[in-house]
């Protein structure tokens, strides 16, 4: 089976991409929504986030306040890896038992959206690499209205990741969001021909 990664900037639209290729018949592992599973409560992973940081980080019904979380790590680097080094052992473990489940139904192809996947180097064992292309005053003004911050916050959002031109770099896919969701989708389905028309797993 052939992992494809999808990733592109914060609020990019990696989102509506993914959900476009699983209209097509893609099968889609959200890293995102894993990571929130892995800090439900009742999950280790949670008791560790509250040990490190905290029972200031969760909200008065006992789940993790994500945006108030959001606002340490941002601002300070140390707190953001102190919280990966938490997190990010445990989505890789649930996300490659979710493509082994789908490879051992039968699947010839899987997409893999992860924020990340430049930045920790996991691009590099995948078998090719979906970016979704947005400028970043866009970014800025999406990140501003979807998660509702300042200037200041939503700059460090995107400081947090490495600049777009490196992720393209590494693309071996492009889909650039900045026309109409129409436009998009046209080509969110070339892509997903080309996936599914290209040869074997690439050799390492």
């Amino acid at each position: 089976m052939r992992v494809i990664g999808l990733t592109g900037g914060i609020a990019s639209g990696k989102s509506t991409v993914a959900r476009m290729l699983a209209e097509l018949g893609a099968p889609v592992i959200d890293a995102d929504q894993i990571a929130r599973e892995v800090v439900e409560p009742g999950q280790p992973a949670l008791d560790e986030v509250v040990r490190a940081f905290g029972a200031g980080v969760l909200a008065p019904d006992g789940t993790l306040d994500r945006k108030k979380l959001g606002a340490r790590v941002f601002a300070d680097p140390t707190e953001r890896r102190r919280l990966n080094a938490i997190v990010h052992p445990r989505i890789a473990l649930a996300s490659q038992a979710r493509l082994a489940e789908l490879r051992a139904a039968g699947a010839e192809v899987a997409i893999y959206e992860a924020a990340l996947l430049v930045e920790n180097g996991i691009h590099h064992g995948l078998d090719g690499l979906i970016v979704v292309k947005l400028d970043a005053a866009q970014q800025l003004e999406r990140v501003r209205v979807r998660d509702r911050l300042g200037d200041e916050e939503a700059e460090a959002r995107l400081a947090a990741q490495a600049p777009l031109a490196e992720k393209l770099a590494a693309a071996d896919y492009v889909v650039d969001n900045q026309g109409s969701l129409e436009e998009t989708r046209r080509q969110v389905a070339d892509v997903w021909q080309r996936i599914r028309q290209a040869g074997p797993k690439r050799q390492p």
